[in-house]
């Protein structure tokens, strides 16, 4: 029933519009939907965090921190167990994998398990974001719409990208920063085919979000920037470029799990207890810490020596300002804990948390020594910006999501400079951000539209099945009275069970025919072994890269062992040709309408 009402969906949107429209309608949708994702997450974390507070506050010490990550985390790992039989694919980093390995294909089960699981992590008290749970979420709404209606690779990146933007763009009320954030971290380069697309998702987003959710993460106070000012705003770049190489590391190497020898749930509970040890030293490290943020904003800074052990001793500014440091330090390691264990989050809040602090740092430094004094909102906000530019190598999405959420550009300039000196800092340390570093290293998938458009080739469809099959036994003679039947110039060797056991070449054939050799009576004496084996199921860059690397035209194919053909490096160049020449199409399109 599904294959056939999609089969009708396509022919009535074949008949009455042109693909270019209609890609433009689906990303409304995606938009729709994903700004209603967004909105349901921000409620149930709202509910969660409400509850876990109401729950502390009866209890000395705040104790029950120890217990509630623990708790979250475990009924996360026990949703991706039972429910969802570990198909849930967890991270933006998961995206990039599908969309350059997997022709854009996610599983539709991530439409609503990152929903779930996320509030379970965050609202519990993990220590981690929300950003890239809903972009996973809407990610997966475009990818399966687009697996619905049957598009292009091409056209479900474009929708997983309008998808993401939506989420972002609900969640902070920024369609500028979620149009951006796709272009820079999920596409990598700026078209109209993909612009104008995740533009309408963006804006539909964020008015689904202002409809159903007045309310903002925070609210910035910032005023204009002062010259006098200026040498601080360069010294927390450079900070924050650091902090960036901090964040890649710690963060990245706490992510690839902690306790890793022990049972899952084992590992949940202790890596849940762990972090609620570390929150109830430091309890601004509680869920996203946006709530401790938000007061700071407010020029509350005392706030932070509530709950704590340490309260009584941060009334002392240097103690206070060593306090402030171990925040900027700790939220990276208290992240990568939550997210380690088994928990649901990314470090995009993280992020933000770790650049506000160090903000926070700078300008309550420089105000103690009575020199001058600096405003501590501009600096939070600015930090927010560079910490995400040095971590996500994405500096227009970290200026631009900083500069809607403050309603204005009064802090442009010191947006760009900061933004501008940690993404150059955290280049030359890596040329990588944190999502693509683990990609190159772990699973060798490079960023860049090539590999996009080369994986979005299927690798059966270029596959040689026209070959003539030779048994090793086989004369030569024999050999010779079957050129006559074919143009081919390699013939594969193969068992009676269909496995392969060498190939022949045309040219080493010609050789011997010539030179009156008499003594190489069978196949056997001449077949060679292939200079490498593609599986049916690898990537197409993969693919290419083999053919650079051996400076081969032809390489054998084989699926569950067995041979089933040969792949040839002209018929992939031929089929990438006429994909550009689509892409080129589309682009033209756009541009004349």
């Amino acid at each position: 029933m599904f294959k056939s009402l999609s089969h009708k969906f396509n022919r009535l949107r074949l008949t009455l519009n042109g693909q270019r429209n209609f890609l433009i309608y689906c990303s409304v949708v995606v938009g729709l939907f994903g700004g209603l994702a967004a909105v349901a997450l921000k409620f149930l974390v709202h509910f969660m965090e409400e509850l876990s507070r109401n729950i502390s506050s009866h209890l000395p010490y705040h104790i029950i921190y120890v217990f509630l990550p623990a708790l979250g985390i475990l009924l996360t790992v026990a949703w991706q167990h039972l429910i969802n039989r570990d198909k849930i694919q967890k991270g933006i980093g998961n995206i990039l994998v599908n969309i350059r390995k997997n022709r854009s294909n996610i599983r539709f089960n991530n439409i609503y398990s990152h929903l779930v699981t996320s509030s379970l992590t965050v609202g519990f008290g993990g220590s981690s974001g929300l950003e890239a749970p809903i972009v996973c979420t809407g990610a997966a709404l475009g990818s399966n719409l687009g697996q619905f209606f049957k598009l292009s690779p091409y056209e479900k990146t474009v929708l997983i990208a309008a998808g993401a933007s939506a989420g972002i763009a609900a969640v902070f009320n920024s369609p500028i920063a979620g149009v951006l954030f796709s272009l820079e971290i999920l596409i990598g380069e700026i078209t109209i085919p993909t612009f104008i697309p995740l533009l309408i998702a963006s804006a539909t987003g964020v008015v689904v979000s202002k409809v159903l959710y007045s309310g903002q993460l925070f609210h910035l106070v910032t005023e204009g920037w002062a010259m006098t000012a200026l040498p601080f705003y360069v010294v927390l770049g450079v900070l924050c470029g650091w902090v960036a190489i901090y964040i890649g590391k710690v963060g990245g190497t706490l992510e690839k799990g902690i306790f890793m020898k022990q049972d899952r749930y084992v590992r949940a509970i202790a890596g849940g207890l762990l972090l609620g040890i570390v929150i109830m030293v430091f309890p601004a490290l509680f869920g996203e810490g946006y709530h401790h943020l938000q007061e700071i904003l407010n020029g509350n800074v005392s706030v932070l020596k509530e709950e704590t052990i340490f309260g009584e001793y941060l009334s002392e500014p240097l103690l206070m300002l060593l306090f402030i440091a171990a925040l900027v330090l700790m939220k990276i390691v208290a992240a990568g804990i939550t997210i380690g264990s088994g928990g649901n989050g990314g470090t995009f809040a993280p992020t933000m948390f770790t650049g506000a602090f160090l903000g926070l740092f700078v300008a309550f430094g420089v105000n103690q020594t009575g020199l001058i004094h600096l405003n501590a909102s501009n600096f939070i906000a600015v930090g927010m910006a560079g910490a995400l530019s040095g971590v996500l190598h994405a500096p227009l999405t970290a200026i631009f999501l900083i500069a809607e959420i403050t309603g204005g550009y009064v802090l442009f300039i010191p947006l760009m400079i900061v933004s501008a000196i940690s993404y150059i800092i955290s280049k030359i340390s890596n040329p990588h951000n944190m999502y693509w570093h683990h990609l190159v290293h772990d699973n060798n998938i490079h960023p860049g539209q090539d590999h996009t458009m080369l994986n979005s080739i299927t690798l059966s469809s270029i596959i040689n099945k026209n070959f003539t099959p030779i048994a090793r036994q086989t004369p030569l003679s024999e050999l010779y009275k079957a050129l006559a039947d074919t143009n081919t110039n390699i013939f594969p060797v193969l068992k009676a069970d269909g496995t392969l056991e060498g190939i022949i070449w045309m040219d080493e054939i010609r050789r011997h025919f010539f030179s009156g050799e008499t003594e190489l009576v069978t196949v056997a004496d001449i077949m060679v072994a292939p200079p490498a084996l593609i599986d049916a199921n690898d990537p197409v860059s993969r693919v290419m890269e083999l053919f650079d690397k051996l400076d081969a035209w032809q390489l054998p194919v084989i699926e569950d062992a067995k041979f089933v053909g040969f792949v040839s490096k002209s018929a992939l160049l031929n089929k990438y040709r006429q994909i550009i020449i689509i892409q080129y199409n589309q682009t033209d399109l756009f541009a004349h309408n």
